[in-house]
Formats: C-alpha cells, sequence, structure tokens
C-alpha cells in the first residue's frame, strides 16, 4: 500500500520532529512544507516541495493529510480549511485556545468525514501505557489522591524570541497549557475526567508576558478522588516531569514517563525498564530530540485512516484536556471554584 502523503504546516521546532517521524516510517511521506520562516529550508532538506502560501498547501492535491505545526490559537482555519479540502487532519497540543474554535475543528472533521488527531505522544510510549492498563485492570483500587508537576524552566529569551509565545490569542495561556499540557492528558487518561477545581496562577519570573508562568490547582475528580496540579515555567534548574497515582490498593509514579515507583497489592510486575528511552525534552529546553513516539502516533494515525476508526488519541480526546486548562484559568482569574464542563 503506497504510504499516506502530508503536508507540514507550520516550520518550528515541532515541525521539524513531526518532519522526522514522517522520514522514519514506511507508513507515510512527507510531501509539501508551508509556513513561515524555516519552511523552505525544511522542505529542501526533507526533499519535499516548498509552499510560500498556506492555502497552496491546502489545495495540493499530492497531499493526503496534514500536520498542523501552527501557533495553537490559529489553528481552526487551517484545520477547517483541510476538512473541507478533504485533508485528514493531525493537530499538535493543544487542540485549539478555545473551547468553541476546538469544537469547530471536530465538527469540520466529521462533516467532511475526515480523520482527525492530536498530538499527546506520551500515550504512546510503554511505561504510560502499562500504567494506564494497571488502571484499567483494577490494580490501584479505589482512587485517592492524584497529582502531576512539570517545574521546568525557561529564560525569558524564549518568550521574548518568538512573538506569539505568552499571549492569550496565539499560545491560550503559559506554562500549564503549552509546557505541562501532556501531563494533564495522561493524568485524565490515567484518572478520568475532573468534576471541579480550585486553582491560583501567577508571574514570578517572566513578568513581561500576558499570561501565567506558574500556576497550582485543586481538583476533584468524577471518581470522587482528590488530585492537585502544578506548572511553572520559573524554576530553576528545572525538573523531570512527575505524575503520582494513589489507591486504595498501590501507588504508581511515573518521572518524564517513566515508572519511577510500582507497588500494587496485587503484585503486578513492573514494566521491563528495557523500553526505557534516554530523556527525550529536557527540562530546560524546548527542543524535542527524541521523535519515536510522535512516529508511534503518526503510524496509528495513518491506520486510523485505512482501517476507517477513530484514532487512538482522536479530536475529543483533545477536547478534554482543553476544558481542564480552561476551567484552571476561569478559577485562576475569578477566584471560584469552576465546574469542569463535559466533553
Amino acid at each position: 500500500m503506497n504510504p499516506l502523503r502530508f503536508g507540514i504546516v507550520g516550520a518550528g521546532n515541532i515541525a521539524r520532529t513531526h518532519a522526522a517521524a514522517l522520514r522514519d516510517s514506511d507508513r507515510a511521506t512527507l510531501t509539501a512544507v508551508a509556513g513561515g520562516r524555516g519552511a523552505a529550508e525544511l522542505a529542501v532538506a526533507e526533499g519535499a516541495r516548498h509552499h510560500a502560501d498556506r492555502a497552496a498547501l491546502l489545495a495540493d492535491p499530492e497531499v493526503d493529510a496534514v500536520v498542523l505545526c501552527t501557533p495553537s490559537g490559529v489553528r481552526r482555519d487551517y484545520a477547517v480549511a483541510a476538512a473541507e479540502h478533504g485533508k485528514h487532519v493531525l493537530v499538535e497540543k493543544p487542540i485549539e485556545v478555545d473551547r468553541a474554535r476546538a469544537e469547530a475543528i471536530v465538527a469540520a472533521c466529521e462533516r467532511h468525514g475526515v480523520t482527525l488527531g492530536v498530538v499527546y505522544q506520551s500515550r504512546f510510549k510503554p511505561h504510560c501505557e502499562a500504567v494506564h492498563a494497571a488502571v484499567e485492570r483494577g490494580s490501584l483500587g479505589a482512587p485517592v489522591l492524584s497529582s502531576m508537576a512539570v517545574k521546568w524552566h525557561r529564560p525569558p529569551a524564549y518568550y521574548a524570541d518568538t512573538a506569539w509565545r505568552g499571549t492569550w490569542a496565539f499560545d491560550g495561556g503559559g506554562a500549564l497549557i503549552n509546557q505541562a499540557i501532556h501531563n494533564v492528558d495522561l493524568l485524565l487518561w490515567f484518572q478520568g475526567d475532573v468534576r471541579r477545581v480550585h486553582a491560583a496562577a501567577a508571574n514570578r519570573l517572566h513578568r513581561d508576558i500576558e499570561v501565567e508562568d506558574t500556576v497550582v490547582a485543586h481538583l476533584e475528580f468524577v471518581h470522587g478522588g482528590l488530585g492537585v496540579l502544578e506548572a511553572t515555567t520559573a524554576t530553576h534548574p528545572g525538573s523531570p516531569r512527575r505524575i503520582e497515582l494513589h489507591g486504595t490498593d498501590g501507588t504508581i509514579v511515573l518521572l518524564d514517563d517513566e515508572v519511577d515507583e510500582w507497588a500494587l497489592r496485587d503484585g503486578s510486575p513492573v514494566p521491563g525498564h528495557e523500553v526505557a528511552a534516554a530523556t527525550a525534552f529536557a527540562a530546560s529546553t524546548h527542543v524535542m530530540s527524541d521523535h519515536r513516539w510522535h512516529q508511534r502516533q503518526l503510524e496509528d494515525f495513518v491506520d486510523a485512516v485505512r482501517e476507517h476508526r477513530r484514532p487512538r488519541v482522536d479530536g475529543r480526546e483533545g477536547l478534554r484536556s482543553l476544558a481542564l486548562v480552561l476551567a484552571v484559568y476561569e478559577s485562576a482569574r475569578t477566584g471560584r471554584t469552576v465546574e469542569v464542563e463535559p466533553v
């Protein structure tokens, strides 16, 4: 079967990660690139066509699917246009910055019969898959307390050098929606939806940006358990991403998506550490050096297109993390406990 032909819209660091994933896959190929600064160079490096106009890429008959690596706040327009051109759509996280805009993407893809996926590559890492399986079979018992923490460092230049970062319109927020969104997604995947939140946010280092660089929230899950969320880009030198799951029958702790603690009353074995990867995303840099998990998600997306099924992380899954993030921001802004709008 011929590989699915992709176009990449956007040419930042994450576009290069997707280009590498496409290069290493035998199920997909990169046909075209469009975007701003760096798009032509990326196209030449990957042997793909360069479209100076993003609309031209969406109209390209030799593009079957697009990967949207644009700033978060403009994804609706490109995703809807891609769906209208019959292109399958794979959107970088988060799906969008606004609930209505995100739902417009889901509706357009459903209306035009194209496949929609949202990039949350951590779900495809073996240890994360093992944790999800343990929770699904009940090895943790009744949920008691869960927490997620992303305590990273970003220098002021990270925001100053890119006009859209740190803005409500294009970034949608700060440390939570940009850096911590993968942990938000994993926590929801492991523990189910959150019913209500109470949050506070601040700017502790990056005082020139519109959005927060630090946020904390208390979570009340639908299942009755409680949780804590922490995210920041203001700490030095930064720490590994952390998720803790505590239940009546066990505890699991993940550091940078790998098992650090696995203590289950039923004796389920810890996942083999031979699958552990070198750290792919350091706490003090925004450059992704390991594209294997993007490739795994990309290939699931291709298989979903071929098999006429939903990908493992579809548009509605992408809405879940956005709904929680928006509730946290509303609570931090108003000082009130906020109900999370169901997806």
